[in-house]
Protein backbone atom coordinates (compact mmCIF):
# COMPACT_ATOMS: atom_id res chain seq x y z
CA UNK A 1 0.00 0.00 0.00
CA UNK A 2 3.11 2.61 0.64
CA UNK A 3 4.11 2.02 -2.37
CA UNK A 4 0.83 2.26 -4.11
CA UNK A 5 0.40 5.55 -2.04
CA UNK A 6 3.75 6.77 -3.25
CA UNK A 7 3.26 6.14 -7.23
CA UNK A 8 -0.09 7.79 -6.98
CA UNK A 9 1.54 10.91 -5.38
CA UNK A 10 4.29 11.12 -7.88
CA UNK A 11 1.71 10.88 -10.18
CA UNK A 12 -0.76 13.37 -8.69
CA UNK A 13 -3.36 10.67 -8.52
CA UNK A 14 -3.40 10.54 -4.87
CA UNK A 15 -6.60 12.32 -4.78
CA UNK A 16 -8.60 10.07 -7.37
CA UNK A 17 -10.86 7.15 -5.78
CA UNK A 18 -9.72 3.93 -6.69
CA UNK A 19 -12.32 1.78 -4.58
CA UNK A 20 -10.75 -1.71 -3.46
CA UNK A 21 -14.48 -3.32 -4.66
CA UNK A 22 -13.98 -2.44 -8.45
CA UNK A 23 -11.44 -4.55 -9.28
CA UNK A 24 -12.81 -7.99 -7.63
CA UNK A 25 -15.99 -7.30 -8.74
CA UNK A 26 -15.22 -6.66 -12.49
CA UNK A 27 -13.24 -9.77 -12.64
CA UNK A 28 -16.31 -12.10 -11.34
CA UNK A 29 -18.69 -9.88 -13.90
CA UNK A 30 -16.26 -10.32 -16.68
CA UNK A 31 -15.88 -14.58 -16.03
CA UNK A 32 -19.96 -14.78 -15.69
CA UNK A 33 -20.76 -12.71 -18.55
CA UNK A 34 -18.49 -13.64 -21.53
CA UNK A 35 -19.41 -17.24 -20.19
CA UNK A 36 -22.92 -17.02 -19.94
CA UNK A 37 -23.61 -14.52 -23.21
CA UNK A 38 -20.71 -16.13 -25.42
CA UNK A 39 -19.03 -19.09 -24.57
CA UNK A 40 -21.87 -21.31 -23.65
CA UNK A 41 -23.75 -21.17 -26.99
CA UNK A 42 -20.80 -23.13 -29.06
CA UNK A 43 -21.37 -25.67 -26.31
CA UNK A 44 -25.02 -25.75 -26.34
CA UNK A 45 -25.57 -24.92 -30.19
CA UNK A 46 -25.59 -28.35 -31.09
CA UNK A 47 -28.51 -29.57 -29.13
CA UNK A 48 -30.46 -26.65 -30.09
CA UNK A 49 -30.64 -27.13 -34.04
CA UNK A 50 -30.99 -31.37 -32.90
CA UNK A 51 -34.12 -30.32 -30.60
CA UNK A 52 -35.57 -27.50 -32.85
CA UNK A 53 -34.62 -28.47 -36.42
CA UNK A 54 -33.18 -24.70 -36.99
CA UNK A 55 -29.97 -24.92 -39.23
CA UNK A 56 -26.71 -23.97 -37.90
CA UNK A 57 -26.34 -21.49 -40.19
CA UNK A 58 -29.74 -19.80 -38.54
CA UNK A 59 -28.15 -20.55 -35.04
CA UNK A 60 -24.89 -18.61 -35.73
CA UNK A 61 -26.63 -16.00 -37.74
CA UNK A 62 -28.56 -15.27 -34.83
CA UNK A 63 -25.20 -15.62 -32.37
CA UNK A 64 -23.25 -12.95 -35.33
CA UNK A 65 -26.28 -10.94 -34.84
CA UNK A 66 -25.65 -10.26 -31.55
CA UNK A 67 -22.22 -9.46 -31.79
CA UNK A 68 -22.55 -7.10 -34.44
CA UNK A 69 -25.25 -5.14 -32.10
CA UNK A 70 -23.05 -5.48 -29.58
CA UNK A 71 -20.12 -3.60 -31.61
CA UNK A 72 -22.74 -1.00 -32.97
CA UNK A 73 -24.38 -0.14 -29.40
CA UNK A 74 -20.56 0.28 -27.45
CA UNK A 75 -20.25 3.14 -29.38
CA UNK A 76 -23.34 5.28 -27.55
CA UNK A 77 -22.64 2.77 -24.29
CA UNK A 78 -19.11 4.20 -23.94
CA UNK A 79 -20.46 8.05 -24.65
CA UNK A 80 -22.89 7.04 -21.61
CA UNK A 81 -20.08 5.89 -19.49
CA UNK A 82 -17.87 9.05 -20.35
CA UNK A 83 -20.18 11.19 -18.41
CA UNK A 84 -22.10 9.40 -15.92
CA UNK A 85 -20.02 6.20 -15.22
CA UNK A 86 -20.52 2.56 -15.75
CA UNK A 87 -22.63 1.71 -12.53
CA UNK A 88 -25.98 2.56 -14.29
CA UNK A 89 -25.29 1.05 -17.88
CA UNK A 90 -23.60 -2.56 -16.64
CA UNK A 91 -26.22 -2.82 -13.93
CA UNK A 92 -28.85 -2.47 -16.23
CA UNK A 93 -26.56 -4.60 -19.12
CA UNK A 94 -26.42 -7.83 -16.45
CA UNK A 95 -30.61 -7.48 -16.07
CA UNK A 96 -30.76 -7.42 -20.29
CA UNK A 97 -28.36 -10.41 -20.28
CA UNK A 98 -30.42 -12.51 -18.07
CA UNK A 99 -33.74 -11.63 -19.55
CA UNK A 100 -32.10 -12.31 -22.92
CA UNK A 101 -30.54 -16.09 -22.29
CA UNK A 102 -34.00 -16.55 -20.79
CA UNK A 103 -35.76 -15.17 -23.45
CA UNK A 104 -33.05 -17.15 -25.88
CA UNK A 105 -34.53 -20.67 -23.76
CA UNK A 106 -38.07 -20.24 -24.06
CA UNK A 107 -38.17 -18.89 -27.85
CA UNK A 108 -40.97 -21.22 -29.15
CA UNK A 109 -39.60 -20.19 -32.89
CA UNK A 110 -36.72 -18.77 -34.18
CA UNK A 111 -38.27 -14.96 -34.73
CA UNK A 112 -38.06 -14.63 -30.76
CA UNK A 113 -34.50 -16.77 -30.78
CA UNK A 114 -33.06 -13.92 -32.58
CA UNK A 115 -35.15 -11.21 -30.57
CA UNK A 116 -33.11 -12.89 -27.88
CA UNK A 117 -30.16 -12.67 -29.15
CA UNK A 118 -30.41 -9.13 -30.44
CA UNK A 119 -31.27 -8.54 -27.18
CA UNK A 120 -28.02 -10.60 -25.49
CA UNK A 121 -25.93 -7.86 -28.28
CA UNK A 122 -27.23 -5.05 -26.37
CA UNK A 123 -26.43 -6.41 -22.94
CA UNK A 124 -23.05 -7.55 -24.60
CA UNK A 125 -22.05 -3.77 -25.12
CA UNK A 126 -22.97 -2.61 -21.24
CA UNK A 127 -21.33 -5.67 -19.83
CA UNK A 128 -18.15 -7.04 -21.38
CA UNK A 129 -14.53 -5.66 -21.88
CA UNK A 130 -15.23 -2.65 -23.56
CA UNK A 131 -17.50 -0.68 -20.69
CA UNK A 132 -14.84 -2.35 -17.90
CA UNK A 133 -12.10 -1.09 -20.02
CA UNK A 134 -13.54 2.55 -19.79
CA UNK A 135 -14.23 2.31 -15.79
CA UNK A 136 -10.93 0.78 -15.08
CA UNK A 137 -9.28 3.54 -17.25
CA UNK A 138 -10.97 6.28 -15.57
CA UNK A 139 -10.35 5.17 -11.74
CA UNK A 140 -6.78 3.50 -12.65
CA UNK A 141 -5.29 5.78 -15.00
CA UNK A 142 -2.29 6.51 -15.19
CA UNK A 143 -1.32 3.04 -13.93
CA UNK A 144 -4.20 1.10 -15.40
CA UNK A 145 -2.59 -1.33 -17.28
CA UNK A 146 -1.82 -3.58 -14.86
CA UNK A 147 -5.75 -2.89 -13.71
CA UNK A 148 -6.37 -3.96 -17.40
CA UNK A 149 -4.22 -7.13 -17.54
CA UNK A 150 -5.60 -8.23 -13.84
CA UNK A 151 -9.36 -8.12 -15.57
CA UNK A 152 -8.44 -9.60 -18.98
CA UNK A 153 -6.83 -12.64 -16.92
CA UNK A 154 -9.65 -13.21 -15.13
CA UNK A 155 -12.39 -12.41 -18.60
CA UNK A 156 -10.03 -15.59 -20.02
CA UNK A 157 -11.24 -18.10 -17.20
CA UNK A 158 -14.66 -17.69 -18.91
CA UNK A 159 -14.19 -20.63 -21.03
CA UNK A 160 -12.27 -22.53 -18.51
CA UNK A 161 -15.38 -22.25 -15.89
CA UNK A 162 -18.43 -21.94 -17.95
CA UNK A 163 -17.48 -24.41 -21.33
CA UNK A 164 -17.49 -27.72 -18.57
CA UNK A 165 -20.14 -26.29 -16.37
CA UNK A 166 -22.24 -25.85 -19.68
CA UNK A 167 -21.29 -28.77 -20.60
CA UNK A 168 -22.18 -30.71 -17.22
CA UNK A 169 -25.69 -28.61 -16.67
CA UNK A 170 -26.45 -30.34 -20.88
CA UNK A 171 -25.73 -33.93 -19.81
CA UNK A 172 -28.36 -33.64 -17.26
CA UNK A 173 -30.74 -30.81 -18.71
CA UNK A 174 -32.38 -30.04 -21.71
CA UNK A 175 -30.49 -27.40 -23.65
CA UNK A 176 -33.63 -24.64 -22.50
CA UNK A 177 -33.80 -25.38 -18.72
CA UNK A 178 -29.78 -25.20 -19.07
CA UNK A 179 -29.86 -21.77 -20.43
CA UNK A 180 -32.60 -20.68 -17.31
CA UNK A 181 -29.97 -22.12 -15.05
CA UNK A 182 -27.47 -19.67 -16.83
CA UNK A 183 -29.61 -16.78 -16.65
CA UNK A 184 -30.00 -16.63 -13.14
CA UNK A 185 -26.23 -17.75 -12.14
CA UNK A 186 -25.81 -14.20 -14.70
CA UNK A 187 -28.21 -12.47 -12.37
CA UNK A 188 -27.20 -13.63 -9.10
CA UNK A 189 -23.76 -12.62 -9.84
CA UNK A 190 -22.94 -9.76 -11.85
CA UNK A 191 -26.59 -7.51 -11.10
CA UNK A 192 -25.83 -6.94 -7.26
CA UNK A 193 -21.81 -6.77 -8.25
CA UNK A 194 -22.23 -4.04 -10.30
CA UNK A 195 -24.80 -2.12 -8.68
CA UNK A 196 -22.91 -2.41 -4.97
CA UNK A 197 -19.19 -2.45 -6.54
CA UNK A 198 -19.63 0.54 -9.17
CA UNK A 199 -20.83 3.18 -6.61
CA UNK A 200 -18.19 5.17 -6.25
CA UNK A 201 -18.11 8.18 -7.54
CA UNK A 202 -17.14 9.23 -11.21
CA UNK A 203 -13.81 11.28 -10.89
CA UNK A 204 -13.16 13.60 -14.23
CA UNK A 205 -10.36 12.44 -16.22
CA UNK A 206 -7.23 12.66 -15.19
CA UNK A 207 -4.71 14.79 -16.70
CA UNK A 208 -2.55 13.25 -19.64
CA UNK A 209 0.75 13.84 -21.48
CA UNK A 210 -0.57 12.94 -24.49
CA UNK A 211 -2.94 16.21 -25.64
CA UNK A 212 -5.79 15.69 -28.07
CA UNK A 213 -6.51 17.81 -30.79
CA UNK A 214 -10.01 18.59 -31.25
CA UNK A 215 -12.98 17.43 -30.36
CA UNK A 216 -14.18 13.68 -30.14
CA UNK A 217 -15.48 14.12 -33.36
CA UNK A 218 -12.00 15.62 -35.04
CA UNK A 219 -10.55 12.67 -33.35
CA UNK A 220 -12.44 10.07 -35.26
CA UNK A 221 -12.41 11.74 -38.57
CA UNK A 222 -8.86 11.99 -38.26
CA UNK A 223 -6.52 10.28 -40.47
CA UNK A 224 -4.47 8.46 -37.73
CA UNK A 225 -7.98 7.16 -36.27
CA UNK A 226 -9.50 5.57 -39.50
CA UNK A 227 -6.09 4.08 -40.15
CA UNK A 228 -5.79 2.50 -36.41
CA UNK A 229 -9.74 1.25 -36.84
CA UNK A 230 -9.05 -0.11 -40.48
CA UNK A 231 -6.09 -1.69 -38.72
CA UNK A 232 -7.43 -3.58 -36.22
CA UNK A 233 -10.59 -4.14 -38.43
CA UNK A 234 -8.23 -6.38 -40.30
CA UNK A 235 -6.17 -7.78 -37.97
CA UNK A 236 -9.84 -9.33 -35.77
CA UNK A 237 -10.93 -10.39 -39.22
CA UNK A 238 -7.89 -12.46 -39.63
CA UNK A 239 -7.31 -13.28 -35.74
CA UNK A 240 -11.05 -14.80 -35.00
CA UNK A 241 -10.53 -16.88 -38.34
CA UNK A 242 -7.50 -18.83 -37.42
CA UNK A 243 -9.06 -19.41 -33.85
CA UNK A 244 -12.16 -20.86 -35.75
CA UNK A 245 -10.28 -22.66 -38.38
CA UNK A 246 -7.94 -24.10 -36.43
CA UNK A 247 -9.53 -27.35 -35.90
CA UNK A 248 -9.91 -27.83 -39.42
CA UNK A 249 -6.82 -26.61 -40.26
CA UNK A 250 -5.37 -30.12 -38.09
CA UNK A 251 -7.90 -31.86 -39.44
CA UNK A 252 -7.30 -31.88 -42.78
CA UNK A 253 -3.46 -32.99 -42.04
CA UNK A 254 -4.39 -36.16 -40.45
CA UNK A 255 -4.92 -34.95 -36.59
CA UNK A 256 -7.51 -36.29 -34.48
CA UNK A 257 -9.92 -34.31 -33.25
CA UNK A 258 -8.58 -34.51 -29.72
CA UNK A 259 -5.61 -33.34 -31.28
CA UNK A 260 -6.73 -30.56 -32.58
CA UNK A 261 -8.88 -29.55 -29.45
CA UNK A 262 -5.55 -29.62 -27.42
CA UNK A 263 -4.03 -27.22 -30.15
CA UNK A 264 -6.94 -24.56 -29.62
CA UNK A 265 -6.64 -25.45 -25.74
CA UNK A 266 -2.91 -24.60 -25.60
CA UNK A 267 -3.35 -21.66 -27.93
CA UNK A 268 -6.19 -20.24 -25.04
CA UNK A 269 -3.31 -21.09 -22.02
CA UNK A 270 -0.95 -18.60 -24.59
CA UNK A 271 -3.26 -16.09 -24.46
CA UNK A 272 -3.69 -16.09 -20.81
CA UNK A 273 0.51 -15.91 -20.90
CA UNK A 274 0.66 -13.14 -23.33
CA UNK A 275 -1.42 -10.87 -21.09
CA UNK A 276 0.65 -10.94 -18.04
CA UNK A 277 3.33 -10.16 -20.47
CA UNK A 278 2.02 -7.03 -21.81
CA UNK A 279 2.83 -4.07 -19.62
CA UNK A 280 6.22 -5.10 -19.75
CA UNK A 281 6.41 -4.46 -23.63
CA UNK A 282 4.30 -1.35 -23.01
CA UNK A 283 7.40 -0.22 -20.76
CA UNK A 284 9.96 -0.83 -23.44
CA UNK A 285 7.96 0.33 -26.75
CA UNK A 286 6.34 3.32 -28.26
CA UNK A 287 2.97 2.68 -28.72
CA UNK A 288 2.98 2.69 -33.18
CA UNK A 289 6.21 0.13 -32.95
CA UNK A 290 4.25 -1.90 -30.37
CA UNK A 291 1.13 -2.01 -32.62
CA UNK A 292 3.06 -2.55 -35.58
CA UNK A 293 5.32 -5.51 -34.00
CA UNK A 294 2.07 -7.28 -32.48
CA UNK A 295 -0.09 -7.31 -35.32
CA UNK A 296 2.79 -8.64 -37.64
CA UNK A 297 3.69 -10.76 -35.15
CA UNK A 298 0.13 -12.53 -35.35
CA UNK A 299 0.26 -12.60 -39.25
CA UNK A 300 3.83 -14.43 -38.76
CA UNK A 301 2.20 -17.11 -36.29
CA UNK A 302 -0.88 -17.08 -38.96
CA UNK A 303 1.77 -18.11 -41.92
CA UNK A 304 3.72 -20.76 -39.87
CA UNK A 305 0.70 -22.77 -39.38
CA UNK A 306 -0.28 -22.20 -43.15
CA UNK A 307 3.14 -23.63 -44.08
CA UNK A 308 3.63 -26.41 -41.46
CA UNK A 309 2.32 -29.86 -41.45
CA UNK A 310 3.94 -31.40 -38.92
CA UNK A 311 5.17 -32.22 -36.10
CA UNK A 312 2.55 -32.08 -33.92
CA UNK A 313 4.68 -30.70 -31.12
CA UNK A 314 5.56 -27.81 -33.53
CA UNK A 315 1.86 -27.09 -34.03
CA UNK A 316 1.13 -27.11 -30.50
CA UNK A 317 4.24 -24.57 -30.23
CA UNK A 318 2.75 -22.08 -33.07
CA UNK A 319 -0.13 -22.53 -31.54
CA UNK A 320 0.99 -21.26 -28.32
CA UNK A 321 2.92 -18.45 -29.93
CA UNK A 322 -0.71 -16.97 -31.84
CA UNK A 323 -2.07 -17.45 -28.69
CA UNK A 324 0.60 -15.48 -26.86
CA UNK A 325 0.66 -12.59 -29.34
CA UNK A 326 -3.57 -12.60 -29.42
CA UNK A 327 -3.20 -12.17 -25.51
CA UNK A 328 -0.75 -9.06 -26.34
CA UNK A 329 -3.51 -7.39 -29.08
CA UNK A 330 -6.31 -7.66 -26.83
CA UNK A 331 -4.33 -5.52 -24.62
CA UNK A 332 -2.91 -3.33 -27.24
CA UNK A 333 -6.77 -2.55 -28.30
CA UNK A 334 -7.81 -1.78 -24.77
CA UNK A 335 -4.91 0.64 -24.33
CA UNK A 336 -4.62 2.33 -28.09
CA UNK A 337 -6.95 5.39 -27.17
CA UNK A 338 -5.12 5.89 -23.82
CA UNK A 339 -1.65 5.54 -25.59
CA UNK A 340 -2.51 7.92 -28.33
CA UNK A 341 -5.38 10.64 -27.02
CA UNK A 342 -5.47 10.72 -23.48
CA UNK A 343 -8.23 9.57 -21.46
CA UNK A 344 -11.11 12.31 -21.31
CA UNK A 345 -13.12 10.67 -24.38
CA UNK A 346 -12.09 6.90 -23.82
CA UNK A 347 -15.16 5.60 -23.71
CA UNK A 348 -16.50 7.03 -26.92
CA UNK A 349 -13.23 6.84 -28.88
CA UNK A 350 -13.09 3.11 -27.67
CA UNK A 351 -16.71 2.44 -28.50
CA UNK A 352 -15.92 3.92 -31.97
CA UNK A 353 -12.64 2.16 -32.14
CA UNK A 354 -13.56 -1.16 -31.48
CA UNK A 355 -17.29 -1.41 -33.25
CA UNK A 356 -15.66 -2.52 -36.86
CA UNK A 357 -13.37 -4.68 -34.99
CA UNK A 358 -16.13 -6.37 -33.14
CA UNK A 359 -18.15 -7.09 -36.50
CA UNK A 360 -15.49 -7.97 -38.41
CA UNK A 361 -15.13 -10.66 -35.21
CA UNK A 362 -18.81 -11.42 -36.08
CA UNK A 363 -18.31 -11.95 -39.49
CA UNK A 364 -15.07 -14.49 -39.23
CA UNK A 365 -16.88 -18.01 -38.97
CA UNK A 366 -18.63 -17.04 -42.02
CA UNK A 367 -15.91 -15.79 -43.95
CA UNK A 368 -13.87 -18.59 -42.88
CA UNK A 369 -16.10 -21.09 -43.60
CA UNK A 370 -17.08 -19.19 -47.33
CA UNK A 371 -13.14 -18.64 -48.28
CA UNK A 372 -11.64 -22.06 -47.49
CA UNK A 373 -13.51 -24.20 -50.73
CA UNK A 374 -12.20 -21.73 -53.05
CA UNK A 375 -9.07 -21.50 -51.83
CA UNK A 376 -8.69 -24.78 -52.15
CA UNK A 377 -8.50 -25.73 -48.46
CA UNK A 378 -7.54 -24.66 -45.05
CA UNK A 379 -3.54 -24.39 -45.41
CA UNK A 380 -4.85 -21.81 -48.51
CA UNK A 381 -7.09 -19.67 -46.25
CA UNK A 382 -4.57 -19.31 -43.27
CA UNK A 383 -2.07 -18.12 -46.25
CA UNK A 384 -4.53 -15.42 -47.30
CA UNK A 385 -5.43 -14.35 -43.57
CA UNK A 386 -1.56 -14.32 -42.78
CA UNK A 387 -1.53 -11.25 -45.84
CA UNK A 388 -4.42 -9.99 -44.73
CA UNK A 389 -2.84 -9.42 -40.93
CA UNK A 390 0.74 -8.29 -42.86
CA UNK A 391 -1.37 -5.60 -44.33
CA UNK A 392 -3.21 -4.67 -41.17
CA UNK A 393 0.34 -4.01 -39.78
CA UNK A 394 1.29 -1.51 -42.51
CA UNK A 395 -1.83 0.51 -42.08
CA UNK A 396 -0.85 0.67 -38.37
CA UNK A 397 2.18 1.99 -39.11
CA UNK A 398 0.08 5.70 -40.57
CA UNK A 399 -1.24 5.32 -36.85
CA UNK A 400 0.19 7.76 -35.07
CA UNK A 401 -1.14 11.11 -33.92
CA UNK A 402 1.52 13.80 -33.88
CA UNK A 403 2.97 14.36 -30.85
CA UNK A 404 2.78 10.56 -29.75
CA UNK A 405 5.43 8.57 -29.09
CA UNK A 406 6.37 6.51 -31.63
Amino acid sequence: MTELHTREASTGAGDRSRPRAVLPALCATQITSWGVLYYAFPVLNPQITADTGWSTGATMAAFSLALVISGLAGIRVGRIIDHRGPRVIMTVGSAAGAVSIAMVALAPNALLFFAGWTLAGLAMSATFYQPAFAAITRWWAPDHIRALTVVTLAGGLASTVFAPLTAALADRLTWRATYLVLAAILAVVTIPAHALALRAPWPPAPPSSVQTEGTPRAVVRSRPFLLLALAFTLSALAMYAVVVALVPLLLERGFTTSQAAWALGLGGAGQTLGRTLYAALARRTGTTTRTVVLIALGGMTTAALAVTPGPYGLLLAVSIAAGVVRGNLTLLQATAVTDRWGTSHYGRLSGVLSAPAMTASALAPFAAALLAPPLGGTPELFGLLAALAMAAAFVAAGASPRGSKA
